[in-house]
């Protein structure tokens, strides 16, 4: 490790445990490039039940140090103010879960000439859309403080929104892949279906996966359909869906090796803004699955319709696209999207990304000083 890397201090939901978390992936992918390039990261992630009594990695794992605090009293997390005091970038992430009021005003206190300071906005719509509706929302008088913005996704549209509400600087970095992470591997009888969809039950996503997933099983009632994640063991489904319920990481990888075609829809406001994939979208590619994707602004910068992924507008289209595929089809389109991602769709290449926002060059001495 050089030893001109970046000391870099991340208050996040949990780097640790992907149970209820859409965000570990995106938080694993990204600091584990960064480590890769000589930076070293420390990970603060609140000891909330749920995240800690669900590890998939059980073990701090070896490219960045987890500090677990306590929810009982803010104590806990002074202590880790206090530490990251010390860093070259701190960041609070969107959605920690716990004290993020507190953490989004308090991190502000940590600038300094040597240190600067990011809001990293994993759900930029719905946090515009909050600060939009209610000009008294404490994080909009935050906003110009801040360094800069990083959010993981949007596009224009989430960069000229910031910029409106005085954001010195609004630079997105999409969700990429890990490909030592998620790759083809042997196929699972457990996991054989026409179509897989794999993500948690979630308010602003049930109603787009009733229309494009559920809708395209009622359709294909001689189909096979696969749904994975967490909450939806309580909800109506056509009987030729079949529910494995909450799969680490490594399970998904194995699901989308297996079915013939993977789904990937979009949570409403990332519908509406465009240009947000989520990270399930690049790791389905990475493990060489045909993908058949909702339609949103943006996708062809990602993936080519037609090419590399196959566009849906509805739940029709989808069971078009079900019945329609040839075995032959399936294999090009999966080992397109695969060949692309691996190009330019890395983690490896969101780090580079990452480090020209922060100013940061392999050069002693290179990182910008920023005033608070």
């Amino acid at each position: 490790m050089s030893s001109h890397g970046l000391r870099i201090a991340f208050f996040g939901s949990s780097l640790v445990s992907a149970w209820w978390n859409g965000a570990a992936m995106y938080y694993r992918g990204i600091l584990r490039a960064l480590h890769a390039r000589g930076h070293r990261v420390t990970f603060y992630e609140p000891d909330l039940p749920g995240s800690q009594g669900h590890r998939d990695l059980p073990v701090a794992p070896d490219w960045a140090r987890v500090v677990v605090y306590s929810v009982e009293g803010t104590d806990g997390l002074e202590r880790c103010l206090e530490e990251a005091r010390s860093a070259d970038v701190v960041v609070k992430a969107s959605g920690v879960g716990v004290f993020d009021e507190l953490l989004e005003a308090r991190v502000l206190e940590l600038q300094s000439g040597h240190t600067q300071v990011v809001f990293w906005d994993l759900d930029a719509p719905v946090t515009l859309e909050r600060v939009t509706r209610n000009p008294e929302d404490p994080f909009r008088a935050l906003i110009p403080r801040y360094d800069r913005i990083l959010t993981q996704g949007g596009g224009d549209p989430v960069v000229l929104a910031y910029r409106d509400l005085g954001a010195r600087d609004c630079i997105p970095v999409y969700s990429a892949v890990d490909p030592d992470v998620h790759h083809p591997v042997l196929p699972d009888v457990r996991f054989d279906c026409d179509m897989a969809f794999l993500d948690e039950r979630l308010p602003d996503l049930e109603r787009r996966v009733e229309s494009f997933f559920l809708r395209a099983a009622d359709l294909l009632p001689d189909k096979q359909f696969l749904l994975g994640g967490d909450g939806w063991s309580g909800r109506q489904r056509p009987s030729n869906i079949r529910y494995v319920g909450h799969l680490a990481p490594g399970e998904r990888n194995v699901v989308r090796s297996t079915a013939r075609t993977v789904l990937d829809v979009s949570r409403d406001g990332m519908a509406r803004f465009g240009f947000s994939p989520a990270p399930r979208l690049f790791e389905a590619a990475s493990a060489g699955a045909c993908l058949i994707t909702d339609a949103w602004e943006g996708i062809e910068l990602f993936l080519e319709p037609g090419r590399e992924c196959l566009v849906a507008q509805d739940g029709l289209e989808v069971a078009e696209a079900v019945l329609c595929l040839t075995d032959d089809g399936v294999r090009e389109l999966g080992a397109a999207a695969r060949r692309r991602v691996l190009a330019e769709h890395t983690y490896a290449h969101r780090a580079v990304q990452v480090e020209q926002a922060l100013g940061y060059t392999s050069r002693p001495g290179s990182l910008r000083e920023f005033v608070a």
